[in-house]
Protein backbone atom coordinates (compact mmCIF):
# COMPACT_ATOMS: atom_id res chain seq x y z
CA UNK A 1 0.00 0.00 0.00
CA UNK A 2 1.16 3.53 -0.74
CA UNK A 3 3.01 5.14 2.17
CA UNK A 4 1.53 8.09 4.12
CA UNK A 5 4.22 10.45 2.81
CA UNK A 6 3.63 9.42 -0.82
CA UNK A 7 -0.12 9.77 -0.42
CA UNK A 8 0.32 13.24 1.10
CA UNK A 9 2.48 14.25 -1.87
CA UNK A 10 -0.10 13.00 -4.36
CA UNK A 11 -2.96 14.71 -2.50
CA UNK A 12 -1.04 17.99 -2.52
CA UNK A 13 -0.17 17.57 -6.21
CA UNK A 14 -3.79 16.94 -7.14
CA UNK A 15 -4.97 19.95 -5.15
CA UNK A 16 -2.34 22.23 -6.70
CA UNK A 17 -3.01 21.05 -10.24
CA UNK A 18 -6.81 20.69 -10.18
CA UNK A 19 -8.06 22.06 -6.80
CA UNK A 20 -9.62 18.67 -6.15
CA UNK A 21 -9.62 17.05 -2.73
CA UNK A 22 -8.01 13.67 -2.09
CA UNK A 23 -8.73 12.96 1.55
CA UNK A 24 -7.31 10.25 3.83
CA UNK A 25 -9.08 6.96 3.29
CA UNK A 26 -8.58 7.02 -0.50
CA UNK A 27 -5.11 5.48 -0.42
CA UNK A 28 -6.38 2.30 -2.08
CA UNK A 29 -7.73 4.32 -5.01
CA UNK A 30 -4.50 6.25 -5.52
CA UNK A 31 -2.57 2.97 -5.35
CA UNK A 32 -4.85 1.39 -7.97
CA UNK A 33 -4.60 4.35 -10.35
CA UNK A 34 -0.82 4.79 -10.09
CA UNK A 35 0.31 1.16 -10.04
CA UNK A 36 -0.07 0.64 -13.82
CA UNK A 37 1.90 3.84 -14.44
CA UNK A 38 4.60 2.71 -12.01
CA UNK A 39 4.96 -0.59 -13.86
CA UNK A 40 5.03 1.13 -17.26
CA UNK A 41 7.74 3.51 -16.01
CA UNK A 42 9.86 0.60 -14.77
CA UNK A 43 9.70 1.55 -11.08
CA UNK A 44 9.40 -1.26 -8.50
CA UNK A 45 6.40 0.14 -6.60
CA UNK A 46 4.09 3.12 -6.25
CA UNK A 47 6.25 4.85 -3.62
CA UNK A 48 9.24 4.79 -5.98
CA UNK A 49 7.03 6.12 -8.76
CA UNK A 50 5.74 8.96 -6.60
CA UNK A 51 9.33 9.91 -5.74
CA UNK A 52 10.00 10.23 -9.47
CA UNK A 53 7.13 12.69 -9.93
CA UNK A 54 9.01 15.49 -8.19
CA UNK A 55 11.54 15.66 -11.05
CA UNK A 56 9.73 14.17 -14.06
CA UNK A 57 7.26 16.72 -15.45
CA UNK A 58 5.88 14.42 -18.15
CA UNK A 59 5.27 11.58 -15.69
CA UNK A 60 3.68 14.01 -13.25
CA UNK A 61 1.21 15.05 -15.95
CA UNK A 62 0.40 11.39 -16.64
CA UNK A 63 -0.22 10.78 -12.94
CA UNK A 64 -2.59 13.72 -12.61
CA UNK A 65 -4.42 12.56 -15.72
CA UNK A 66 -4.80 9.04 -14.31
CA UNK A 67 -6.21 10.40 -11.06
CA UNK A 68 -8.85 12.51 -12.81
CA UNK A 69 -10.73 9.73 -14.59
CA UNK A 70 -14.21 8.92 -13.38
CA UNK A 71 -16.91 6.32 -13.81
CA UNK A 72 -19.68 7.24 -16.20
CA UNK A 73 -22.44 5.62 -18.22
CA UNK A 74 -25.00 6.27 -20.93
CA UNK A 75 -28.07 8.27 -19.83
CA UNK A 76 -26.72 8.15 -16.27
CA UNK A 77 -29.49 8.29 -13.64
CA UNK A 78 -32.15 8.81 -16.40
CA UNK A 79 -34.05 11.55 -14.52
CA UNK A 80 -31.74 14.39 -15.66
CA UNK A 81 -32.25 13.38 -19.28
CA UNK A 82 -36.01 13.28 -18.75
CA UNK A 83 -35.80 16.82 -17.39
CA UNK A 84 -33.71 17.79 -20.41
CA UNK A 85 -36.34 16.69 -22.93
CA UNK A 86 -39.49 17.51 -20.96
CA UNK A 87 -38.65 20.67 -19.01
CA UNK A 88 -35.63 22.37 -20.59
CA UNK A 89 -36.03 21.91 -24.33
CA UNK A 90 -39.65 23.15 -24.74
CA UNK A 91 -39.10 26.71 -23.39
CA UNK A 92 -35.74 26.99 -25.13
CA UNK A 93 -37.20 25.90 -28.47
CA UNK A 94 -39.74 28.68 -28.12
CA UNK A 95 -37.19 31.27 -27.00
CA UNK A 96 -34.61 30.36 -29.69
CA UNK A 97 -36.98 29.93 -32.63
CA UNK A 98 -35.43 32.97 -34.34
CA UNK A 99 -31.97 31.34 -34.41
CA UNK A 100 -32.91 27.65 -34.34
CA UNK A 101 -29.70 26.70 -32.56
CA UNK A 102 -28.74 25.55 -29.06
CA UNK A 103 -25.38 25.64 -27.27
CA UNK A 104 -24.91 23.04 -24.51
CA UNK A 105 -21.92 22.51 -22.24
CA UNK A 106 -21.07 19.04 -20.93
CA UNK A 107 -18.57 20.09 -18.26
CA UNK A 108 -16.34 17.39 -16.76
CA UNK A 109 -17.42 15.18 -19.64
CA UNK A 110 -15.27 12.12 -18.84
CA UNK A 111 -15.12 9.74 -21.82
CA UNK A 112 -18.11 11.35 -23.52
CA UNK A 113 -21.14 9.24 -22.65
CA UNK A 114 -23.03 12.27 -21.33
CA UNK A 115 -22.25 14.39 -24.40
CA UNK A 116 -23.26 11.68 -26.85
CA UNK A 117 -26.36 10.78 -24.83
CA UNK A 118 -27.44 14.40 -25.28
CA UNK A 119 -26.78 14.33 -29.02
CA UNK A 120 -29.09 11.32 -29.41
CA UNK A 121 -31.88 13.09 -27.53
CA UNK A 122 -31.39 16.23 -29.59
CA UNK A 123 -31.65 14.23 -32.81
CA UNK A 124 -34.91 12.78 -31.53
CA UNK A 125 -36.45 16.02 -30.22
CA UNK A 126 -35.19 18.99 -32.24
CA UNK A 127 -37.61 20.20 -34.93
CA UNK A 128 -36.49 20.11 -38.57
CA UNK A 129 -34.05 22.86 -39.45
CA UNK A 130 -32.59 23.17 -35.95
CA UNK A 131 -28.95 22.65 -35.01
CA UNK A 132 -27.15 22.15 -31.71
CA UNK A 133 -23.59 21.90 -30.45
CA UNK A 134 -22.34 20.03 -27.40
CA UNK A 135 -19.20 21.60 -25.91
CA UNK A 136 -17.46 18.74 -24.05
CA UNK A 137 -14.70 19.80 -21.64
CA UNK A 138 -12.52 17.95 -19.17
CA UNK A 139 -9.28 18.30 -17.26
CA UNK A 140 -8.12 14.88 -18.52
CA UNK A 141 -6.51 14.98 -21.95
CA UNK A 142 -6.81 11.20 -22.31
CA UNK A 143 -10.55 11.42 -21.78
CA UNK A 144 -10.88 14.16 -24.39
CA UNK A 145 -9.08 11.92 -26.88
CA UNK A 146 -11.66 9.25 -26.18
CA UNK A 147 -14.49 11.72 -26.80
CA UNK A 148 -12.96 12.66 -30.15
CA UNK A 149 -12.53 8.99 -31.12
CA UNK A 150 -16.09 8.14 -30.07
CA UNK A 151 -15.25 4.45 -29.56
CA UNK A 152 -16.44 2.32 -26.66
CA UNK A 153 -16.02 -1.26 -25.53
CA UNK A 154 -18.88 -3.73 -25.25
CA UNK A 155 -18.68 -3.45 -21.44
CA UNK A 156 -19.11 0.32 -21.70
CA UNK A 157 -22.02 -0.04 -24.12
CA UNK A 158 -23.73 -2.40 -21.70
CA UNK A 159 -23.84 0.42 -19.12
CA UNK A 160 -27.10 2.11 -20.05
CA UNK A 161 -27.21 2.06 -23.85
CA UNK A 162 -30.68 1.06 -25.15
CA UNK A 163 -30.55 -1.53 -27.90
CA UNK A 164 -32.47 0.59 -30.42
CA UNK A 165 -30.13 3.54 -30.04
CA UNK A 166 -27.12 1.22 -30.29
CA UNK A 167 -28.37 0.00 -33.65
CA UNK A 168 -29.26 3.49 -34.85
CA UNK A 169 -26.19 5.45 -33.85
CA UNK A 170 -23.24 3.04 -33.60
CA UNK A 171 -21.19 0.86 -35.93
CA UNK A 172 -19.20 -2.18 -34.82
CA UNK A 173 -15.46 -1.71 -35.40
CA UNK A 174 -13.50 -4.75 -34.28
CA UNK A 175 -14.17 -5.21 -30.57
CA UNK A 176 -15.54 -1.69 -30.13
CA UNK A 177 -18.57 0.39 -31.06
CA UNK A 178 -18.05 3.70 -32.86
CA UNK A 179 -20.40 6.69 -32.63
CA UNK A 180 -21.82 7.79 -35.97
CA UNK A 181 -20.10 10.70 -37.75
CA UNK A 182 -23.41 12.58 -37.54
CA UNK A 183 -23.28 12.62 -33.75
CA UNK A 184 -19.54 13.26 -33.54
CA UNK A 185 -20.00 16.33 -35.73
CA UNK A 186 -22.23 17.83 -33.01
CA UNK A 187 -19.55 17.56 -30.29
CA UNK A 188 -16.52 19.80 -29.81
CA UNK A 189 -13.87 19.21 -27.14
CA UNK A 190 -11.77 21.53 -25.00
CA UNK A 191 -9.23 20.96 -22.24
CA UNK A 192 -10.51 22.87 -19.23
CA UNK A 193 -9.71 22.92 -15.52
CA UNK A 194 -12.88 23.99 -13.73
CA UNK A 195 -10.86 25.45 -10.86
CA UNK A 196 -8.92 27.81 -13.18
CA UNK A 197 -10.14 30.84 -15.16
CA UNK A 198 -12.25 29.70 -18.09
CA UNK A 199 -10.89 30.09 -21.63
CA UNK A 200 -13.04 31.84 -24.26
CA UNK A 201 -16.29 29.94 -24.65
CA UNK A 202 -19.80 30.57 -26.01
CA UNK A 203 -22.74 31.56 -23.87
CA UNK A 204 -24.63 28.35 -23.20
CA UNK A 205 -28.34 27.58 -23.10
CA UNK A 206 -27.84 24.50 -20.88
CA UNK A 207 -24.90 23.50 -18.70
CA UNK A 208 -24.50 19.95 -17.38
CA UNK A 209 -22.10 20.13 -14.41
CA UNK A 210 -22.93 16.82 -12.78
CA UNK A 211 -21.15 14.87 -10.05
CA UNK A 212 -18.03 17.02 -9.91
CA UNK A 213 -18.58 19.84 -7.37
CA UNK A 214 -18.52 17.22 -4.60
CA UNK A 215 -14.76 16.88 -5.12
CA UNK A 216 -13.97 20.54 -4.34
CA UNK A 217 -13.84 22.58 -1.16
CA UNK A 218 -16.51 25.19 -0.46
CA UNK A 219 -14.57 28.21 -1.74
CA UNK A 220 -13.76 26.46 -5.01
CA UNK A 221 -17.39 25.40 -5.45
CA UNK A 222 -18.51 29.00 -5.00
CA UNK A 223 -15.94 30.25 -7.48
CA UNK A 224 -16.88 27.65 -10.10
CA UNK A 225 -20.59 28.46 -9.79
CA UNK A 226 -19.86 32.19 -10.05
CA UNK A 227 -17.85 31.71 -13.24
CA UNK A 228 -20.42 29.32 -14.72
CA UNK A 229 -23.06 32.00 -14.18
CA UNK A 230 -21.14 34.27 -16.57
CA UNK A 231 -21.25 31.63 -19.33
CA UNK A 232 -24.96 30.77 -19.23
CA UNK A 233 -27.79 32.66 -20.90
CA UNK A 234 -30.22 34.57 -18.64
CA UNK A 235 -33.00 32.08 -19.44
CA UNK A 236 -30.74 29.03 -19.45
CA UNK A 237 -30.48 25.97 -17.24
CA UNK A 238 -27.77 24.51 -15.01
CA UNK A 239 -28.03 20.86 -13.98
CA UNK A 240 -25.93 19.53 -11.10
CA UNK A 241 -25.57 16.03 -9.67
CA UNK A 242 -28.17 14.60 -7.30
CA UNK A 243 -26.03 15.34 -4.24
CA UNK A 244 -25.01 18.83 -5.38
CA UNK A 245 -26.75 22.18 -4.93
CA UNK A 246 -26.25 25.92 -5.22
CA UNK A 247 -27.94 26.48 -1.84
CA UNK A 248 -25.66 28.29 0.64
CA UNK A 249 -23.04 28.59 -2.11
CA UNK A 250 -24.23 31.18 -4.62
CA UNK A 251 -27.41 33.25 -4.38
CA UNK A 252 -27.28 34.07 -8.12
CA UNK A 253 -29.32 30.92 -8.82
CA UNK A 254 -32.90 29.84 -8.27
CA UNK A 255 -34.14 26.24 -8.30
CA UNK A 256 -37.08 24.67 -10.12
CA UNK A 257 -38.16 21.07 -9.67
CA UNK A 258 -38.54 18.85 -12.71
CA UNK A 259 -39.51 15.33 -11.73
CA UNK A 260 -36.82 13.99 -9.40
CA UNK A 261 -34.19 16.62 -10.20
CA UNK A 262 -33.58 20.29 -9.51
CA UNK A 263 -32.93 22.67 -12.39
CA UNK A 264 -30.85 25.72 -11.44
CA UNK A 265 -31.50 28.98 -13.26
CA UNK A 266 -30.01 32.50 -13.17
CA UNK A 267 -31.93 34.54 -10.64
CA UNK A 268 -31.92 37.87 -12.49
CA UNK A 269 -34.63 37.08 -15.05
CA UNK A 270 -38.30 36.61 -14.16
CA UNK A 271 -39.69 33.60 -16.03
CA UNK A 272 -43.11 32.02 -16.38
CA UNK A 273 -43.65 28.74 -14.54
CA UNK A 274 -42.67 25.78 -16.67
CA UNK A 275 -45.28 23.25 -17.64
CA UNK A 276 -43.95 20.59 -15.31
CA UNK A 277 -45.50 19.46 -12.09
CA UNK A 278 -43.18 20.40 -9.19
CA UNK A 279 -42.42 17.53 -6.88
CA UNK A 280 -40.21 17.30 -3.85
CA UNK A 281 -36.66 16.47 -4.83
CA UNK A 282 -35.05 13.59 -2.94
CA UNK A 283 -32.88 14.41 0.02
CA UNK A 284 -29.28 14.96 -1.00
CA UNK A 285 -26.95 12.16 -0.08
CA UNK A 286 -23.28 11.91 -0.85
CA UNK A 287 -22.59 8.96 -3.17
CA UNK A 288 -19.77 6.51 -2.63
CA UNK A 289 -16.45 7.98 -3.71
CA UNK A 290 -15.57 6.35 -7.03
CA UNK A 291 -12.87 8.65 -8.41
CA UNK A 292 -10.66 11.65 -7.85
CA UNK A 293 -12.08 13.39 -10.82
CA UNK A 294 -13.31 16.44 -12.58
CA UNK A 295 -14.74 13.98 -15.06
CA UNK A 296 -18.09 13.71 -13.38
CA UNK A 297 -20.64 13.12 -16.09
Amino acid sequence: MISPSSFAYVADLLRRETAMLCEPGKEYLVEARLLPLARAAGTPDVDSYVARLSTDIAERARAVDALTINETSWFRDLAPYQAFTDAMLPPLLEARKHVKHLEIWSAACSSGQEAYSLTMLLKEHLPPGWTARIHASDVSTSMLERVKAGRYSQVEMNRGMPAQRLVTWFTRVGNEWEVSPELRAMVTTQHLNLAAPFPPMPVFDIVFLRNVLIYFDMDTKRDILRRVSTRISPDGFLLLGSSETTLDLDDAWTREAAGRVWMHRPRAVARPTLATKPVAAPAATTPAFTALSQTGA
